[in-house]
Protein backbone atom coordinates (compact mmCIF):
# COMPACT_ATOMS: atom_id res chain seq x y z
CA UNK A 1 0.00 0.00 0.00
CA UNK A 2 3.19 2.36 0.31
CA UNK A 3 2.38 4.48 -2.19
CA UNK A 4 3.25 8.69 -3.87
CA UNK A 5 0.42 9.98 -5.11
CA UNK A 6 1.22 12.18 -8.15
CA UNK A 7 -0.63 15.03 -9.80
CA UNK A 8 -2.13 15.88 -13.10
CA UNK A 9 0.66 18.31 -13.67
CA UNK A 10 3.74 18.29 -12.02
CA UNK A 11 6.94 19.81 -12.50
CA UNK A 12 10.32 18.24 -11.53
CA UNK A 13 10.82 20.46 -8.22
CA UNK A 14 14.02 19.24 -7.67
CA UNK A 15 15.25 21.16 -9.99
CA UNK A 16 13.03 24.03 -9.72
CA UNK A 17 13.74 27.44 -8.04
CA UNK A 18 11.09 27.58 -5.02
CA UNK A 19 9.01 31.15 -5.56
CA UNK A 20 6.49 32.28 -3.53
CA UNK A 21 2.95 31.58 -4.47
CA UNK A 22 -0.21 33.32 -1.94
CA UNK A 23 -4.24 33.66 -2.27
CA UNK A 24 -4.90 30.05 -4.10
CA UNK A 25 -7.82 28.19 -1.85
CA UNK A 26 -10.01 29.86 0.40
CA UNK A 27 -10.63 28.96 3.60
CA UNK A 28 -13.64 28.11 5.58
CA UNK A 29 -13.72 30.88 7.98
CA UNK A 30 -17.51 30.51 9.13
CA UNK A 31 -17.01 28.19 12.06
CA UNK A 32 -16.79 30.64 14.60
CA UNK A 33 -14.69 32.36 17.07
CA UNK A 34 -12.87 35.38 16.44
CA UNK A 35 -10.68 34.17 13.08
CA UNK A 36 -13.62 32.44 11.97
CA UNK A 37 -12.20 29.04 12.41
CA UNK A 38 -13.33 27.89 15.39
CA UNK A 39 -12.80 28.69 19.40
CA UNK A 40 -10.12 26.44 20.17
CA UNK A 41 -6.45 27.05 19.45
CA UNK A 42 -3.02 26.44 20.34
CA UNK A 43 -0.67 28.93 22.88
CA UNK A 44 2.17 31.08 21.13
CA UNK A 45 4.70 28.51 21.37
CA UNK A 46 6.95 26.49 19.20
CA UNK A 47 6.75 22.67 18.60
CA UNK A 48 3.56 22.30 21.16
CA UNK A 49 0.55 20.33 20.85
CA UNK A 50 -3.34 20.12 21.80
CA UNK A 51 -4.71 18.11 24.48
CA UNK A 52 -6.25 14.33 23.27
CA UNK A 53 -9.64 15.57 21.20
CA UNK A 54 -12.14 13.27 21.80
CA UNK A 55 -13.79 12.22 18.29
CA UNK A 56 -17.15 11.30 18.70
CA UNK A 57 -18.87 14.63 19.42
CA UNK A 58 -17.88 14.75 15.16
CA UNK A 59 -18.06 11.12 14.57
CA UNK A 60 -19.22 9.08 16.83
CA UNK A 61 -18.04 5.63 15.46
CA UNK A 62 -14.27 7.10 14.99
CA UNK A 63 -12.12 7.29 11.95
CA UNK A 64 -10.88 3.91 10.29
CA UNK A 65 -7.82 4.74 9.92
CA UNK A 66 -5.30 2.04 8.05
CA UNK A 67 -7.47 -0.19 9.74
CA UNK A 68 -7.39 0.95 13.19
CA UNK A 69 -10.43 2.74 14.62
CA UNK A 70 -9.38 6.56 16.40
CA UNK A 71 -11.05 7.89 19.01
CA UNK A 72 -9.16 10.68 19.72
CA UNK A 73 -6.81 13.14 17.97
CA UNK A 74 -4.06 15.51 18.82
CA UNK A 75 -3.15 18.96 17.09
CA UNK A 76 0.22 19.84 16.69
CA UNK A 77 1.85 22.90 16.02
CA UNK A 78 4.21 21.59 13.04
CA UNK A 79 1.13 21.39 10.92
CA UNK A 80 -0.59 17.66 11.57
CA UNK A 81 -2.79 15.80 13.47
CA UNK A 82 -1.59 12.52 15.12
CA UNK A 83 -3.95 9.84 16.79
CA UNK A 84 -1.75 7.96 19.43
CA UNK A 85 0.16 11.14 20.56
CA UNK A 86 1.63 14.33 20.53
CA UNK A 87 4.34 14.69 18.20
CA UNK A 88 6.60 17.86 18.65
CA UNK A 89 9.09 16.64 15.52
CA UNK A 90 9.53 19.93 13.31
CA UNK A 91 11.73 18.24 10.58
CA UNK A 92 9.83 15.75 8.66
CA UNK A 93 10.78 12.54 8.76
CA UNK A 94 10.00 10.61 5.33
CA UNK A 95 6.97 8.50 5.88
CA UNK A 96 6.64 5.78 6.51
CA UNK A 97 7.07 6.24 10.25
CA UNK A 98 6.77 4.07 13.42
CA UNK A 99 3.84 4.36 15.71
CA UNK A 100 2.16 7.75 14.70
CA UNK A 101 -0.46 7.58 12.54
CA UNK A 102 -0.15 11.24 10.86
CA UNK A 103 -2.66 13.25 9.12
CA UNK A 104 -0.32 16.47 7.54
CA UNK A 105 -1.55 19.14 5.32
CA UNK A 106 2.06 20.74 5.88
CA UNK A 107 4.50 19.06 8.33
CA UNK A 108 6.95 21.42 8.75
CA UNK A 109 8.78 23.76 11.71
CA UNK A 110 6.14 26.35 12.60
CA UNK A 111 6.43 28.46 15.50
CA UNK A 112 3.72 30.38 16.59
CA UNK A 113 6.00 32.66 19.14
CA UNK A 114 6.55 36.30 18.58
CA UNK A 115 10.44 37.76 18.70
CA UNK A 116 9.41 39.06 21.72
CA UNK A 117 8.22 35.85 23.81
CA UNK A 118 11.03 33.97 23.17
CA UNK A 119 10.99 30.79 25.15
CA UNK A 120 13.02 28.08 23.47
CA UNK A 121 12.41 24.26 23.99
CA UNK A 122 14.90 21.55 24.51
CA UNK A 123 14.98 20.04 20.52
CA UNK A 124 15.93 16.27 20.23
CA UNK A 125 14.27 14.38 17.34
CA UNK A 126 14.35 11.25 14.77
CA UNK A 127 15.70 9.20 17.43
CA UNK A 128 16.27 5.66 16.79
CA UNK A 129 12.75 4.85 17.77
CA UNK A 130 11.34 8.00 15.38
CA UNK A 131 8.91 10.25 16.69
CA UNK A 132 8.53 8.31 20.41
CA UNK A 133 11.40 10.54 21.32
CA UNK A 134 10.21 13.60 20.22
CA UNK A 135 9.29 16.06 23.67
CA UNK A 136 6.18 17.85 23.69
CA UNK A 137 4.15 20.29 25.61
CA UNK A 138 0.38 20.24 26.25
CA UNK A 139 -1.20 23.88 25.34
CA UNK A 140 -4.30 25.03 27.11
CA UNK A 141 -4.81 28.50 26.87
CA UNK A 142 -4.59 30.28 23.20
CA UNK A 143 -1.71 33.02 21.94
CA UNK A 144 -1.58 35.48 19.19
CA UNK A 145 -5.34 35.15 18.22
CA UNK A 146 -4.97 37.93 15.42
CA UNK A 147 -2.64 35.91 13.00
CA UNK A 148 0.15 33.12 13.42
CA UNK A 149 -2.26 31.05 15.15
CA UNK A 150 -3.72 27.76 14.99
CA UNK A 151 -7.15 27.00 15.07
CA UNK A 152 -9.37 23.98 15.33
CA UNK A 153 -13.50 22.76 15.74
CA UNK A 154 -15.26 19.58 15.89
CA UNK A 155 -18.79 19.68 14.82
CA UNK A 156 -20.91 16.83 14.23
CA UNK A 157 -19.62 15.09 10.87
CA UNK A 158 -16.92 17.59 10.72
CA UNK A 159 -13.27 18.59 12.04
CA UNK A 160 -11.72 21.21 10.89
CA UNK A 161 -8.14 22.42 11.77
CA UNK A 162 -6.60 25.95 10.62
CA UNK A 163 -3.17 27.18 10.69
CA UNK A 164 -3.40 30.70 10.35
CA UNK A 165 -0.28 32.92 8.88
CA UNK A 166 1.91 30.83 10.67
CA UNK A 167 5.52 31.64 10.56
CA UNK A 168 8.15 29.63 10.52
CA UNK A 169 11.61 28.72 13.27
CA UNK A 170 12.94 30.77 14.74
CA UNK A 171 10.25 33.38 15.70
CA UNK A 172 9.71 34.17 12.17
CA UNK A 173 6.35 35.67 12.33
CA UNK A 174 6.78 39.04 10.70
CA UNK A 175 8.13 37.40 7.57
CA UNK A 176 6.84 34.85 5.31
CA UNK A 177 3.76 33.35 5.94
CA UNK A 178 2.00 30.06 5.79
CA UNK A 179 -2.13 29.75 5.55
CA UNK A 180 -3.55 26.28 5.17
CA UNK A 181 -6.18 23.95 6.51
CA UNK A 182 -7.00 20.15 6.96
CA UNK A 183 -10.89 19.02 6.81
CA UNK A 184 -12.28 15.63 8.33
CA UNK A 185 -15.66 14.78 6.51
CA UNK A 186 -17.57 12.03 7.51
CA UNK A 187 -19.61 10.17 5.26
CA UNK A 188 -22.68 7.95 5.55
CA UNK A 189 -22.10 4.34 6.97
CA UNK A 190 -25.07 3.15 4.73
CA UNK A 191 -26.45 4.96 1.66
CA UNK A 192 -29.01 7.08 2.69
CA UNK A 193 -28.65 6.59 6.24
CA UNK A 194 -28.55 9.17 8.66
CA UNK A 195 -25.54 7.80 10.84
CA UNK A 196 -22.34 7.70 9.88
CA UNK A 197 -19.77 4.97 10.00
CA UNK A 198 -15.57 4.88 9.38
CA UNK A 199 -15.05 6.32 6.65
CA UNK A 200 -14.48 9.99 5.90
CA UNK A 201 -13.10 12.60 3.64
CA UNK A 202 -10.34 14.32 3.87
CA UNK A 203 -9.38 18.00 1.93
CA UNK A 204 -6.26 19.98 1.71
CA UNK A 205 -6.72 23.46 1.12
CA UNK A 206 -3.59 25.80 0.48
CA UNK A 207 -4.15 29.96 0.59
CA UNK A 208 -0.71 30.97 1.13
CA UNK A 209 2.48 29.73 0.69
CA UNK A 210 5.79 31.82 1.52
CA UNK A 211 8.04 28.81 3.27
CA UNK A 212 8.94 25.48 3.44
CA UNK A 213 11.93 24.94 5.84
CA UNK A 214 12.76 26.34 9.17
CA UNK A 215 16.17 27.68 10.40
CA UNK A 216 16.48 24.59 12.50
CA UNK A 217 16.07 21.55 9.50
CA UNK A 218 19.16 22.94 7.60
CA UNK A 219 18.43 26.47 6.94
CA UNK A 220 20.91 28.71 8.12
CA UNK A 221 20.29 32.30 6.41
CA UNK A 222 16.63 31.82 7.70
CA UNK A 223 14.70 32.81 4.62
CA UNK A 224 12.43 29.46 5.00
CA UNK A 225 13.32 28.11 1.37
CA UNK A 226 15.86 25.35 1.06
CA UNK A 227 18.25 26.17 -1.61
CA UNK A 228 20.63 24.14 -4.03
CA UNK A 229 23.32 24.43 -1.92
CA UNK A 230 21.39 24.16 1.01
CA UNK A 231 20.02 20.77 -0.08
CA UNK A 232 23.48 19.45 -0.84
CA UNK A 233 24.48 20.40 2.43
CA UNK A 234 25.46 17.51 5.75
CA UNK A 235 23.00 18.15 7.26
CA UNK A 236 21.11 18.94 4.03
CA UNK A 237 18.15 21.26 4.41
CA UNK A 238 14.58 19.23 4.83
CA UNK A 239 11.52 21.21 3.14
CA UNK A 240 8.08 20.69 4.72
CA UNK A 241 5.80 17.18 3.78
CA UNK A 242 2.54 16.54 2.96
CA UNK A 243 0.34 13.01 3.37
CA UNK A 244 -0.54 10.69 5.79
CA UNK A 245 1.04 7.95 7.49
CA UNK A 246 -0.49 4.79 8.82
CA UNK A 247 2.81 4.47 11.52
CA UNK A 248 3.28 0.98 10.76
CA UNK A 249 6.28 1.28 8.84
CA UNK A 250 4.44 0.12 6.08
CA UNK A 251 1.68 1.70 4.90
CA UNK A 252 1.52 5.39 3.55
CA UNK A 253 0.51 8.28 0.78
CA UNK A 254 2.32 10.87 0.26
CA UNK A 255 1.66 14.00 -2.26
CA UNK A 256 5.02 13.98 -4.64
CA UNK A 257 7.09 16.73 -4.13
CA UNK A 258 7.58 16.60 -0.30
CA UNK A 259 10.63 17.03 1.53
CA UNK A 260 11.95 18.43 -2.08
CA UNK A 261 12.73 22.22 -3.38
CA UNK A 262 9.26 23.90 -4.06
CA UNK A 263 7.46 21.80 -2.29
CA UNK A 264 4.95 24.54 -0.65
CA UNK A 265 5.20 26.50 -4.11
CA UNK A 266 3.19 23.10 -5.28
CA UNK A 267 0.77 22.48 -2.60
CA UNK A 268 -0.64 25.98 -3.77
CA UNK A 269 -0.19 26.05 -7.19
CA UNK A 270 -1.27 22.75 -7.90
CA UNK A 271 -3.83 20.40 -7.51
CA UNK A 272 -5.51 16.69 -7.62
CA UNK A 273 -8.76 17.67 -8.27
CA UNK A 274 -10.39 17.42 -11.80
CA UNK A 275 -10.83 19.69 -13.19
CA UNK A 276 -7.97 21.26 -11.25
CA UNK A 277 -8.73 23.70 -8.06
CA UNK A 278 -4.88 25.12 -7.15
CA UNK A 279 -4.25 24.25 -3.95
CA UNK A 280 -6.92 22.04 -3.08
CA UNK A 281 -6.59 18.57 -2.61
CA UNK A 282 -9.52 15.63 -1.60
CA UNK A 283 -8.49 12.43 -0.48
CA UNK A 284 -11.36 9.59 0.30
CA UNK A 285 -10.33 7.24 3.18
CA UNK A 286 -12.47 3.78 2.40
CA UNK A 287 -12.00 0.71 5.14
CA UNK A 288 -9.16 2.78 6.46
CA UNK A 289 -6.90 2.91 2.93
CA UNK A 290 -6.49 6.54 1.41
CA UNK A 291 -8.08 6.45 -1.96
CA UNK A 292 -6.56 8.03 -5.02
CA UNK A 293 -7.86 7.88 -8.59
CA UNK A 294 -4.21 8.76 -10.36
CA UNK A 295 -5.33 10.39 -13.48
CA UNK A 296 -8.75 10.97 -13.27
CA UNK A 297 -9.88 12.93 -16.05
CA UNK A 298 -6.97 12.37 -18.32
CA UNK A 299 -7.45 11.12 -22.07
CA UNK A 300 -7.22 7.28 -22.59
CA UNK A 301 -7.45 4.70 -25.80
CA UNK A 302 -11.07 2.69 -25.18
CA UNK A 303 -10.46 -0.08 -26.60
CA UNK A 304 -11.72 -1.90 -29.58
CA UNK A 305 -12.73 0.96 -31.77
CA UNK A 306 -11.45 3.20 -34.26
CA UNK A 307 -11.09 6.78 -34.51
CA UNK A 308 -12.13 9.78 -32.62
CA UNK A 309 -14.46 6.96 -30.67
CA UNK A 310 -11.34 5.41 -29.13
CA UNK A 311 -10.95 8.63 -27.18
CA UNK A 312 -12.20 8.14 -23.55
CA UNK A 313 -11.08 10.20 -19.84
CA UNK A 314 -10.07 8.09 -17.00
CA UNK A 315 -12.34 7.18 -14.27
CA UNK A 316 -13.00 5.13 -10.75
CA UNK A 317 -15.79 3.62 -9.40
CA UNK A 318 -17.21 4.70 -6.18
CA UNK A 319 -14.94 3.20 -3.56
CA UNK A 320 -12.28 1.94 -6.28
CA UNK A 321 -8.85 3.73 -6.47
CA UNK A 322 -8.47 1.72 -9.81
CA UNK A 323 -8.80 4.05 -13.03
CA UNK A 324 -10.59 2.72 -15.56
CA UNK A 325 -10.98 3.89 -19.44
CA UNK A 326 -14.72 5.49 -20.30
CA UNK A 327 -15.61 5.52 -24.10
CA UNK A 328 -16.93 9.32 -24.47
CA UNK A 329 -17.33 9.74 -28.23
CA UNK A 330 -19.66 8.29 -30.53
CA UNK A 331 -19.70 8.34 -34.61
CA UNK A 332 -19.93 11.72 -36.13
CA UNK A 333 -20.54 12.48 -39.96
CA UNK A 334 -17.00 12.59 -41.54
CA UNK A 335 -15.60 16.06 -41.44
CA UNK A 336 -12.28 17.85 -43.03
CA UNK A 337 -10.70 17.84 -40.27
CA UNK A 338 -7.91 15.16 -40.67
CA UNK A 339 -9.76 12.90 -37.60
CA UNK A 340 -11.58 9.96 -37.93
CA UNK A 341 -15.12 11.48 -36.86
CA UNK A 342 -17.31 8.42 -38.36
CA UNK A 343 -15.04 5.96 -36.74
CA UNK A 344 -14.51 3.58 -39.56
CA UNK A 345 -10.72 3.59 -39.81
CA UNK A 346 -10.36 6.28 -42.99
CA UNK A 347 -9.45 9.76 -42.34
CA UNK A 348 -11.47 12.40 -44.20
CA UNK A 349 -12.56 9.90 -46.60
CA UNK A 350 -14.96 11.49 -49.42
CA UNK A 351 -16.73 8.25 -50.83
CA UNK A 352 -20.35 9.35 -49.34
CA UNK A 353 -20.00 12.52 -50.77
CA UNK A 354 -17.42 15.93 -51.01
CA UNK A 355 -16.66 17.14 -47.48
CA UNK A 356 -16.08 20.57 -49.03
CA UNK A 357 -17.72 23.14 -51.52
CA UNK A 358 -17.54 22.89 -55.03
CA UNK A 359 -14.45 23.12 -56.66
CA UNK A 360 -12.69 22.53 -53.21
CA UNK A 361 -10.89 19.30 -52.30
CA UNK A 362 -9.72 18.05 -48.69
CA UNK A 363 -6.40 18.24 -48.24
CA UNK A 364 -4.35 17.70 -44.92
CA UNK A 365 -7.50 19.00 -42.76
CA UNK A 366 -8.58 22.05 -44.82
CA UNK A 367 -10.98 22.66 -48.00
CA UNK A 368 -8.37 23.92 -50.81
CA UNK A 369 -9.12 25.55 -54.24
CA UNK A 370 -8.20 24.13 -57.48
CA UNK A 371 -5.23 26.32 -59.54
CA UNK A 372 -6.72 28.18 -62.21
CA UNK A 373 -4.21 28.08 -64.99
CA UNK A 374 -1.33 28.15 -61.66
CA UNK A 375 -2.40 31.11 -60.18
CA UNK A 376 -4.12 31.32 -56.96
CA UNK A 377 -5.51 33.95 -54.80
CA UNK A 378 -3.06 36.29 -53.29
CA UNK A 379 -1.68 34.99 -49.74
CA UNK A 380 -2.20 31.40 -51.65
CA UNK A 381 0.61 29.54 -53.37
CA UNK A 382 -0.22 26.79 -56.43
CA UNK A 383 1.16 23.28 -54.73
CA UNK A 384 0.47 20.79 -57.47
CA UNK A 385 -3.25 21.61 -58.43
CA UNK A 386 -3.90 23.24 -55.24
CA UNK A 387 -4.07 26.91 -53.79
CA UNK A 388 -2.54 25.84 -50.35
CA UNK A 389 -1.38 28.05 -47.55
CA UNK A 390 2.58 28.70 -47.93
CA UNK A 391 2.70 28.92 -44.64
CA UNK A 392 1.60 25.15 -44.36
CA UNK A 393 3.61 23.84 -47.33
CA UNK A 394 5.72 20.80 -45.97
CA UNK A 395 4.65 21.52 -42.63
CA UNK A 396 4.27 17.96 -40.97
CA UNK A 397 1.64 17.57 -38.57
CA UNK A 398 0.93 14.85 -36.45
CA UNK A 399 -2.44 12.79 -37.18
CA UNK A 400 -5.62 14.24 -36.02
CA UNK A 401 -3.71 17.73 -36.30
CA UNK A 402 -3.88 20.12 -38.73
CA UNK A 403 -2.19 22.99 -40.37
CA UNK A 404 -3.15 26.95 -39.74
CA UNK A 405 -0.65 29.72 -40.33
CA UNK A 406 2.17 27.39 -40.32
CA UNK A 407 1.03 26.11 -37.04
CA UNK A 408 0.42 22.39 -36.13
CA UNK A 409 -3.08 22.84 -34.58
CA UNK A 410 -4.84 20.46 -31.95
CA UNK A 411 -8.17 19.45 -32.33
CA UNK A 412 -8.75 20.78 -28.92
CA UNK A 413 -6.40 23.90 -29.05
CA UNK A 414 -8.30 27.35 -28.29
CA UNK A 415 -11.33 25.45 -27.31
CA UNK A 416 -14.08 26.43 -24.14
CA UNK A 417 -16.38 24.30 -24.03
CA UNK A 418 -19.68 25.31 -22.69
CA UNK A 419 -20.50 24.57 -18.85
CA UNK A 420 -19.62 21.66 -17.36
CA UNK A 421 -18.32 19.74 -20.39
CA UNK A 422 -14.63 19.28 -21.54
CA UNK A 423 -12.82 19.12 -24.75
CA UNK A 424 -11.41 15.72 -26.26
CA UNK A 425 -10.41 14.48 -29.40
CA UNK A 426 -11.92 18.03 -31.36
CA UNK A 427 -15.60 17.35 -29.16
CA UNK A 428 -17.24 18.69 -26.44
CA UNK A 429 -18.34 15.94 -23.77
CA UNK A 430 -19.72 15.41 -20.35
CA UNK A 431 -16.89 13.97 -18.57
CA UNK A 432 -19.60 12.09 -16.96
CA UNK A 433 -21.43 10.58 -19.64
CA UNK A 434 -20.98 6.69 -19.33
CA UNK A 435 -20.25 6.81 -15.49
CA UNK A 436 -22.28 4.83 -13.99
CA UNK A 437 -22.38 5.93 -9.83
CA UNK A 438 -23.95 3.99 -7.14
CA UNK A 439 -26.74 5.67 -4.93
CA UNK A 440 -24.15 6.99 -2.29
CA UNK A 441 -22.11 8.56 -4.87
CA UNK A 442 -21.91 11.18 -7.32
CA UNK A 443 -20.06 12.22 -10.17
CA UNK A 444 -17.74 14.84 -10.47
CA UNK A 445 -15.33 15.74 -13.50
CA UNK A 446 -15.89 12.12 -14.44
CA UNK A 447 -15.54 10.14 -11.19
CA UNK A 448 -17.38 8.57 -8.54
CA UNK A 449 -17.34 10.06 -5.44
CA UNK A 450 -19.14 10.30 -1.96
CA UNK A 451 -22.13 12.24 -1.65
CA UNK A 452 -21.46 15.77 -0.63
CA UNK A 453 -23.60 15.98 3.33
CA UNK A 454 -24.85 19.44 4.65
CA UNK A 455 -21.56 20.31 6.00
CA UNK A 456 -18.67 19.08 3.55
CA UNK A 457 -19.19 22.07 0.89
CA UNK A 458 -16.94 24.83 0.56
CA UNK A 459 -17.34 28.36 1.54
CA UNK A 460 -19.88 29.89 -0.73
CA UNK A 461 -21.46 26.59 -1.85
CA UNK A 462 -23.74 23.99 -0.59
CA UNK A 463 -25.14 20.36 -0.79
CA UNK A 464 -27.23 20.04 -3.97
CA UNK A 465 -30.10 16.96 -4.13
CA UNK A 466 -27.72 16.02 -6.63
CA UNK A 467 -24.75 15.14 -4.30
CA UNK A 468 -22.85 17.61 -5.24
CA UNK A 469 -21.72 21.39 -4.42
CA UNK A 470 -22.85 23.58 -6.32
CA UNK A 471 -23.24 27.97 -5.12
CA UNK A 472 -25.33 28.39 -2.68
CA UNK A 473 -27.39 31.10 -4.87
CA UNK A 474 -28.46 27.79 -7.07
CA UNK A 475 -29.54 25.16 -5.14
CA UNK A 476 -32.90 24.54 -6.21
CA UNK A 477 -32.48 26.24 -8.94
CA UNK A 478 -33.76 24.74 -12.51
CA UNK A 479 -32.84 26.37 -15.68
CA UNK A 480 -34.62 25.86 -19.29
CA UNK A 481 -32.65 23.95 -22.34
CA UNK A 482 -29.53 25.32 -23.01
CA UNK A 483 -28.73 27.48 -19.95
CA UNK A 484 -27.03 27.41 -16.64
CA UNK A 485 -26.85 28.98 -12.77
CA UNK A 486 -24.57 30.99 -12.02
CA UNK A 487 -24.31 33.32 -9.43
CA UNK A 488 -28.42 32.28 -8.99
CA UNK A 489 -28.87 33.78 -12.31
CA UNK A 490 -29.65 31.58 -15.38
CA UNK A 491 -27.27 32.76 -18.48
CA UNK A 492 -26.84 31.50 -21.90
CA UNK A 493 -24.58 28.26 -22.32
CA UNK A 494 -23.07 29.17 -25.13
CA UNK A 495 -21.44 32.81 -23.68
CA UNK A 496 -18.19 32.72 -23.84
CA UNK A 497 -18.09 29.59 -25.66
CA UNK A 498 -15.93 28.48 -28.35
CA UNK A 499 -16.65 25.34 -29.85
CA UNK A 500 -14.07 23.11 -31.80
CA UNK A 501 -12.96 23.55 -35.44
CA UNK A 502 -16.38 22.79 -37.88
CA UNK A 503 -18.61 23.28 -34.69
CA UNK A 504 -20.61 26.30 -33.06
CA UNK A 505 -22.69 26.52 -30.20
CA UNK A 506 -26.47 26.51 -30.12
CA UNK A 507 -28.65 25.92 -26.91
CA UNK A 508 -25.19 25.34 -24.90
CA UNK A 509 -23.88 22.42 -27.02
CA UNK A 510 -21.28 22.30 -29.58
CA UNK A 511 -22.82 20.77 -32.55
CA UNK A 512 -21.87 20.37 -36.45
CA UNK A 513 -22.14 23.38 -38.49
CA UNK A 514 -24.37 22.55 -41.75
CA UNK A 515 -21.32 23.48 -44.39
CA UNK A 516 -18.73 21.05 -43.34
CA UNK A 517 -15.86 23.53 -44.57
CA UNK A 518 -17.94 26.89 -43.09
CA UNK A 519 -15.04 26.93 -40.73
CA UNK A 520 -11.79 26.73 -42.80
CA UNK A 521 -9.51 28.64 -43.24
CA UNK A 522 -10.06 30.58 -47.12
CA UNK A 523 -10.83 33.65 -48.79
CA UNK A 524 -14.39 35.21 -47.93
CA UNK A 525 -15.56 38.10 -50.05
CA UNK A 526 -17.15 39.60 -47.09
CA UNK A 527 -14.00 39.76 -44.82
CA UNK A 528 -11.42 41.62 -46.42
CA UNK A 529 -7.51 41.32 -45.82
CA UNK A 530 -7.35 44.67 -44.61
CA UNK A 531 -9.19 42.71 -41.76
CA UNK A 532 -6.08 40.97 -40.63
CA UNK A 533 -8.69 37.95 -39.34
CA UNK A 534 -9.14 34.25 -39.54
CA UNK A 535 -11.83 31.98 -39.03
CA UNK A 536 -11.26 29.04 -36.21
CA UNK A 537 -13.54 26.87 -34.39
CA UNK A 538 -16.72 28.70 -35.81
CA UNK A 539 -15.25 31.90 -34.85
CA UNK A 540 -13.81 35.36 -36.46
CA UNK A 541 -10.48 36.67 -34.99
CA UNK A 542 -8.24 39.38 -35.05
CA UNK A 543 -5.28 38.57 -36.10
CA UNK A 544 -1.20 39.72 -37.20
CA UNK A 545 1.93 38.17 -37.35
CA UNK A 546 2.08 39.34 -33.91
CA UNK A 547 -0.90 37.36 -32.57
CA UNK A 548 -0.82 34.29 -34.13
CA UNK A 549 -2.48 31.77 -31.28
CA UNK A 550 -0.06 30.13 -28.94
CA UNK A 551 -1.64 28.10 -27.22
CA UNK A 552 -0.05 25.06 -25.58
CA UNK A 553 -1.03 22.85 -27.86
CA UNK A 554 0.01 24.87 -30.63
CA UNK A 555 3.48 23.99 -32.66
CA UNK A 556 5.17 27.21 -34.06
CA UNK A 557 6.80 25.98 -37.33
CA UNK A 558 9.80 27.57 -38.67
CA UNK A 559 9.38 29.57 -42.09
CA UNK A 560 9.68 32.24 -44.15
CA UNK A 561 7.83 35.03 -45.17
CA UNK A 562 5.38 36.84 -43.60
CA UNK A 563 2.00 36.52 -42.76
CA UNK A 564 -1.14 36.63 -45.53
CA UNK A 565 -4.23 37.59 -44.43
CA UNK A 566 -6.89 34.69 -44.25
CA UNK A 567 -10.49 34.10 -43.42
CA UNK A 568 -13.14 30.95 -43.56
CA UNK A 569 -16.26 30.80 -45.55
CA UNK A 570 -18.61 28.18 -47.44
CA UNK A 571 -18.01 30.33 -50.43
CA UNK A 572 -15.30 31.48 -51.87
CA UNK A 573 -15.28 33.82 -55.45
CA UNK A 574 -12.38 32.47 -56.61
CA UNK A 575 -14.97 29.40 -56.64
CA UNK A 576 -16.79 31.77 -58.84
CA UNK A 577 -13.85 32.47 -60.94
CA UNK A 578 -13.31 28.81 -61.86
CA UNK A 579 -16.64 28.58 -62.74
CA UNK A 580 -16.58 32.04 -65.26
CA UNK A 581 -13.68 30.26 -66.27
CA UNK A 582 -14.50 27.11 -67.30
CA UNK A 583 -18.22 28.68 -69.32
CA UNK A 584 -15.20 30.55 -71.20
CA UNK A 585 -13.87 27.19 -72.55
CA UNK A 586 -17.29 25.82 -73.16
CA UNK A 587 -17.73 28.31 -74.90
CA UNK A 588 -14.48 28.60 -77.12
CA UNK A 589 -15.36 24.78 -77.97
CA UNK A 590 -18.55 25.61 -79.25
CA UNK A 591 -17.39 28.57 -81.47
CA UNK A 592 -14.69 25.90 -82.62
CA UNK A 593 -17.03 23.23 -83.46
Amino acid sequence: MARRFTALVFVCLSLSVPALASAQATLLNTLGGPRGFGTSCLAGSDDGSSPAQPLAAAFPMGLNFFGTTQMTAFVNVNGNITFNDQVACYTPTAFPVARQPMIAPFWGDVDLRSLRRVSPLGRQCNGPEGLTTCPAMTITTCGNPANNGVWFVLQPNRMVVTWDHVGYYQCQDAGPRNSFQLILTAVPGACGASSVGTDFDVEFRYSECQWEVGQASGDPDGDGLCSAAEIAARPPCVPAQAGFDAGNMRDFTEITGSRMRGIATHLCTSSNTVPPQPGVWQFQVRGGAVMTCPGAGTPCTFPGVMGVCAQGRMSCAAGSSTPTCIQQITPNPEQCDNQDNDCDGTVDETDMGNLCSAFQVCQAGACVEGCFEGTCPTGYTCDSAHCVDPLCVGVPCAASERCVMGMCVQPCSGVTCPHAQQCLAGRCVDPCAGVGCDSCTACVAGSCVARCTATSCAAGQSCDASGVCVETACVGMTCAAGMYCAGGTCVDGCAGVTCPFGQACSAGACVALDRPDAAVVGIDAGIHATDAAFIDGGRVVPMDASTVPADADRRPVSHAGGCGCRAGSSSSPWGAVLLAGVGLLVAARRRRR
